[in-house]
């Protein structure tokens, strides 16, 4: 899948790097750009010390983009999220990285092919990149939100796709 446009929110990116899946990103896609807004969330003193430390020592696969024009206000979402969906629209993005609701539902309105954390984690579990339960167990450690049928539907999902 690599040599893909992608653009990153924050979360995603911050969830992959607290349980240490963030190298599945770049092995799945190549480069990841992400704009200014979601680059400061993910360096917000708020954000755990292990995420700011590695914004702090970007690697070469993260690019920071200024989108060139932005989503109004009208769209009632945050900076970032607003700045992520602008910039993939922009860039006619192959894939824009995304988890909360309305963010995705905006995007999906716009023509937007959206993923969010669970999905990258199941297909580099499907590509052999990782080990799906042990991902989702880290996640479960975290305050990440994700409905406990959509856990339990990714993994027979994955389960199932293995024994075929």
């Amino acid at each position: 899948m690599t040599g893909l446009i992608v653009v990153a929110d924050t979360t995603p990116l911050r969830y992959l790097v607290a349980i240490e899946r963030e190298h599945l990103l770049p092995a799945l896609y190549g480069r990841l750009l992400i704009p200014p807004a979601v680059a400061g969330e993910l360096n917000h003193e708020s954000t755990p010390s292990v995420v700011r430390a590695w914004l702090a020592a970007r690697p070469d696969w993260l690019e920071i983009r200024q989108p060139a024009h932005a989503l109004g206000p009208e769209v009632d979402l945050d900076e970032g999220e607003r700045q992520a969906i602008a910039l993939a629209e922009e860039v006619d993005a192959d894939l824009l990285l995304i988890d909360e609701w309305d963010a995705r539902r905006e995007a999906e309105r716009r023509h937007l092919r959206v993923a969010g954390t669970l999905r990258v984690l199941a297909d580099a579990a499907n590509l052999g990149l990782t080990d799906l339960e042990m991902s989702f167990e880290r996640l479960r450690r975290t305050n990440f939100r994700a409905n406990p049928e959509l856990l339990e539907s990714l993994s027979r999902e994955f389960k199932r796709a293995r024994r075929e």
